[in-house]
């Protein structure tokens, strides 16, 4: 059945799109071929198949069916036959279009239940809120199973996730840096992995993590099942596919002319003012049908500066950013996914990773730097098949970067049109009432508010290290730091006050603290020294 469907599916998209296709593997296509064995989203096709009409199991079917989730997307449709017989595979496919589910149920379907309690299947993740939101799912998808899986990700100490590992795990999932900290003391064992992941591998290329990728890659026994996910495929990771996947299948989950932005999300750009930044933002806040909302902005100072000013404007918001502790950054997601607050306000480098379907605005409040970083931040709305709206603030100074963002992209929109927060035609484009102010009318404040969301304690006691916000002077003239990324150093050195490893984002936030001390923080001593005439002149006794 499944290979019909496989086939009727090919003759669809091929009578409506006429592609080219190819029955190969990765292994010996020229790179310049840019022709994929399987494509999907055509413009006519019949009703996708269930999770149970594809071979799932029934347990899977059933936790995915109390999720609400029945009918596959097209990644998991044309991911699920050739993950679930074992097969590499790669696949390629925009951001919010189901990637998790489409190596997460192969996965869970493969499994041994019950385990002896080491880990069988490991999932790479660049980012600790993609590691907690793939474990979420991957959890939900699992309950009917038995299935243990285990987080683990820096920024917490050690000894939680130690303990979890000590007491058995069948699914981890987990950040680079930490999996090899605890690989290399030998708490995490990975000698009996039969399956790996590696999701969105462009962004873990971006941030820096590939050597790390390579050595995880040579702990694993080399008879396993590969699976690599990314929304883009650079040269580095057609390598990586290359020299460790055996013989994959290319999936491209798209057509092959289709945009890098989602075509379902509304894009308006302003040029706008940086003293009326604010002031627009609380109008567009204010617009009709708003759900939740992202705001990106490009420095954890700015992050948290808009944060509070919102606040203080009545709307329930929240920042997430890297000079936030773990508590506080989950804290903040916690609030927004269950709707306690309705504005999120995040840096690129903490908002990877964040993956909420019904967020309905995303506005980028200062310029992105790339169009990497546009298709990143606009992605986090018009996920899953629905409708959003993107909207950019584009100043005076920020209108070359723009040009050349609108010019990679093909977005049209090459001079945006300056905008003041009392502009009609900002009201019009974004159904803002008129008559709206800068405050929210307190009629509106709905909203319980990150305050109502407690904070996890996430030390183990002895001592709670002290962590920068958004206020502290200093280090945030310029855009975030990459948090995730390490410099070359030794691991095993890196040592906390209480002689326990500390993950390389903890100890690159503890080199910076101790290096943005200012001579006011520690008293000086002042000494008088003579001058060359006095020292010549004889005493005065």
């Amino acid at each position: 059945m499944v290979r019909e469907r496989l086939i009727t599916l090919t003759a669809e998209v091929e009578a409506h799109l006429d592609p080219v296709l190819l029955e190969h593997s990765e292994a010996g296509v020229p790179e310049e071929d840019t022709s994929h064995p399987l494509l999907a989203d055509a413009p006519v096709q019949s009703e996708s198949p269930t999770f149970a009409e594809l071979g799932v199991r029934d347990e899977i079917v059933r936790a995915l069916g109390e999720a609400g989730i029945v009918r596959t997307f097209a990644i998991q449709e044309l991911t699920l036959p050739i993950a679930l017989a074992g097969d590499d595979v790669i696949g390629q496919a925009r951001t919010g279009t189901g990637k998790t589910l489409g190596f997460g149920v192969p996965l869970l379907h493969r499994i041994d239940t019950p385990g002896d309690g080491t880990p069988q299947a490991l999932v790479v993740v660049p980012t600790r809120e993609l590691c907690l939101q793939v474990a979420h799912d991957l959890t939900d998808a699992s309950k009917h199973l038995g299935v243990k899986v285990a987080a683990i990700y820096g920024g917490i100490p050690y000894e939680r996730q130690i303990a979890q590992l000590r007491k058995g795990v069948d699914v981890v999932i987990g950040t680079p840096g930490r999996l090899l900290d605890l690989a290399e003391q030998r708490h995490l064992v990975l000698g009996k992995v039969r399956m790996l992941v590696l999701d969105e591998a462009d962004e873990m290329l971006d941030l820096g993590f590939l050597p790390d990728i390579e050595r995880i890659l040579t702990m694993v026994p080399d008879e396993r099942q590969t699976m690599l996910f990314s929304a883009t495929m650079p040269g580095p990771i057609i390598t990586l596919a290359r020299t460790f996947l055996t013989q994959p299948t290319h999936i491209r989950a798209e057509e092959n002319d289709a945009g890098q932005t989602h075509e379902n999300t509304s894009q308006f750009v302003y040029r706008a003012h940086s003293m009326d930044k604010p002031e627009m933002l609380a109008r567009v806040l204010q617009a009709r049908d708003r759900g939740l909302t992202m705001v990106f902005a490009r420095t954890k100072r700015t992050a948290q500066k808009v944060a509070d000013d919102l606040t203080e404007r009545g709307f329930a918001a929240a920042a997430v950013h890297g000079d936030l502790g773990q508590g506080a950054r989950e804290k903040a997601l916690r609030a927004f996914r269950a709707g306690k607050v309705d504005v999120l306000v995040a840096t690129d480098v903490a908002a990877r990773g964040i993956d909420i379907d019904d967020v309905t605005h995303v506005i980028n409040y200062q310029c992105p730097e790339d169009e990497k970083t546009y298709v990143h931040r606009i992605g986090r709305t018009g996920r899953a098949g629905r409708t959003g709206v993107a909207v950019t603030f584009v100043d005076w100074d920020e209108t070359n970067r723009w040009q050349v963002v609108n010019d990679l992209l093909g977005l049209g929109q090459p001079l945006p049109v300056e905008t003041y927060s009392t502009s009609d035609h900002l009201f019009a484009d974004l159904g803002i009432p008129s008559g709206s102010t800068g405050r929210l009318p307190m009629s509106h404040r709905t909203r319980a508010g990150l305050d109502a969301e407690e904070e996890e304690n996430l030390d183990t006691g002895k001592r709670k290290r002290r962590r920068r916000t958004g206020s502290t002077r200093g280090a945030e003239a310029a855009p975030e730091a990459n948090e995730e990324t390490r410099p070359k150093r030794s691991r095993s050195r890196t040592r906390s006050r209480a002689g326990v490893p500390v993950e390389g984002e903890q100890a690159d936030s503890a080199a910076a603290e101790a290096s943005d001390k200012t001579p006011s923080d520690k008293p000086r001593r002042r000494r008088r020294r003579r001058t060359s005439a006095e020292q010549a002149a004889p005493s005065a006794d």
